[in-house]
């Protein structure tokens, strides 16, 4: 795995647009400044609608419309060299469902030129070594987030870019994985993980709070309560939003 060791953000945004629908479309993003950086879990918080995967598409090199400056890993957004050092989980599972498991990262793995081991490294990770030659049609909701993720995680990307991984899933399971995004970030991995659940806030490093295609704040969690006084996220959040509106308004 090659990190950014000379202080570089793994993610640079400057002036960033995003329009949908063509020029004369939607703006879903306008004028973002953001820094994500390298080596750190950070949490991409906010309501559904807010920009969250229109942003995270940008990221990885998948949307339309996109201007302004945005680099990853020190590259353009979508250059071909970052193919096998980024890693991406959408929120619906992108995987062949007449395939097993392991048939399926196998394949994956084929493609970016992963090892062979690394199939079984990831299958373990995501703790589906057990049922490892099911086939994907029969598989549970969560089952297929995490082969979704396996798939990410091979050939170890120097960033995980992850679209709310966590929805819809059991908590002891929302706990194992997170337990392995923390793992991932301690051995150097750079993480964007997004979130409409505002109780994941603690789990991060930093906090990038979006709403409407605005960040209304980039800190940690620390930061955000002594700013806004608030309790918990949520209560950051709505301050944030307040603050916003009323700005907005005079």
């Amino acid at each position: 795995m090659r990190n950014n060791d000379d202080g570089a953000p793994a993610v640079r945004a400057r002036g960033l647009r995003v329009v949908r629908g063509g020029r004369k479309g939607v703006v879903i993003i306008d004028g973002m400044d953001l820094d994500v950086p390298a080596g750190q879990l950070v949490g991409l918080l906010g309501p559904s609608g807010s920009g969250k995967t229109t942003l995270m598409r940008a990221v990885v090199g998948g949307q339309a419309n996109v201007t302004g400056t945005l680099e990853v890993l020190g590259l353009p957004a979508g250059d071909a060299r970052l193919r096998h050092r980024v890693g991406y989980v959408t929120q619906a599972p992108s995987v062949y469902g007449d395939l097993t498991i392991r048939e399926n990262l196998r394949y994956f793995a084929r493609l970016i030129g992963a090892p062979e081991d690394d199939v079984a490294r990831v299958l373990a990770e995501v703790d589906l070594a057990p049922i490892a030659d099911r086939r994907v049609s029969v598989l549970s909701g969560g089952e297929l987030s995490r082969v979704s993720l396996g798939a990410a995680l091979l050939g170890r990307p120097e960033l995980l870019v992850l679209d709310e991984p966590t929805v819809g899933l059991d908590p002891v399971l929302r706990r194992d994985l997170w337990k392995l995004f923390r793992g991932l970030a301690e051995r150097g991995t750079s993480l964007l993980v997004s979130s409409h659940v505002m109780d994941e806030a603690t789990r991060c490093d930093r906090l990038v709070l979006m709403r409407q295609g605005r960040v209304l704040a980039d800190a940690t969690l620390p930061e955000l309560l002594e700013r806004t006084g608030a309790e918990d996220a949520d209560g950051a959040f709505l301050a944030l939003v307040d603050a916003a509106g009323k700005e907005a308004a005079a």
